[in-house]
C-alpha cells in the first residue's frame, strides 16, 4: 500500500518533535517510540479525514494513545521473593542535578497533570491547544496546571526549603 499524500513529508518533519512529546510522556525511549509509531499508524488510517495542520491531529492521537495504555496497563508494586539490596552509597553527585530530580517529581504526578505540563511548558502549546489536545476545557488546563505546580512546589525533593521558587 502507498502512503496518503503528504504523509511521508509530515513523519519526516515532524517525528523528532512528536518523539519528544512522547518520551516527555513515557520517560522511556522505547515506550516513546512504540507511541509514536502507534499514533502514526493509527494517524495513517485516517489521514484522508485531516484538515488542515495535522499535527495537533497526530498529537491528539499521541496522547489518547498514552492514556489509554496507562488506563489498560497497571504499573503498581509486585510482590517479590528477595528484596533488592540498597546501594551501599548514595551517587554524590546525584543531589546537584536538578534535572533528574525535576523528572522524578514529574513522574510523580498524576498522568494527566504530568501531560498538561508536558504540553504547556515543554511543547510550549496554549492552554487551547492543550484542552483540543485532551479534549478539555481551557479551564480544566488551567487548573491541572495549578495543581500539578502545587504539588511540584510542596515536593521536597525539589528544594531544601519544601518549595520552588
Amino acid at each position: 500500500m502507498t502512503p496518503p499524500d503528504g504523509f511521508d513529508e509530515f513523519v519526516i518533519s515532524r517525528s523528532p518533535r512528536l518523539l519528544r512529546t512522547a518520551y516527555l510522556l513515557t520517560h522511556d525511549r522505547a515506550l516513546a517510540e512504540d507511541l509514536l509509531q502507534t499514533a502514526l499508524a493509527r494517524a495513517w488510517e485516517a489521514w484522508s479525514r485531516v484538515q488542515g495542520d495535522p499535527e495537533p491531529y497526530v498529537r491528539r492521537i499521541l496522547v489518547n494513545t498514552y492514556a489509554s495504555w496507562w488506563r489498560r496497563r497497571w504499573s503498581g508494586e509486585r510482590p517479590t521473593g528477595e528484596l533488592p539490596e540498597p546501594p551501599a552509597e548514595p551517587d554524590p553527585h546525584s543531589r546537584f542535578d536538578d534535572r533528574e530530580q525535576l523528572w522524578r517529581a514529574l513522574g510523580r504526578l498524576p498522568r494527566r497533570q504530568r501531560a498538561v505540563l508536558v504540553l504547556r511548558y515543554f511543547e510550549d502549546l496554549s492552554e487551547t491547544e492543550i484542552g483540543d489536545t485532551l479534549g478539555c476545557s481551557p479551564g480544566t488546563v488551567k487548573s491541572q496546571a495549578s495543581k500539578a505546580l502545587a504539588k511540584l512546589r510542596l515536593d521536597e525533593t525539589l528544594s531544601p526549603e519544601g518549595a520552588l521558587a
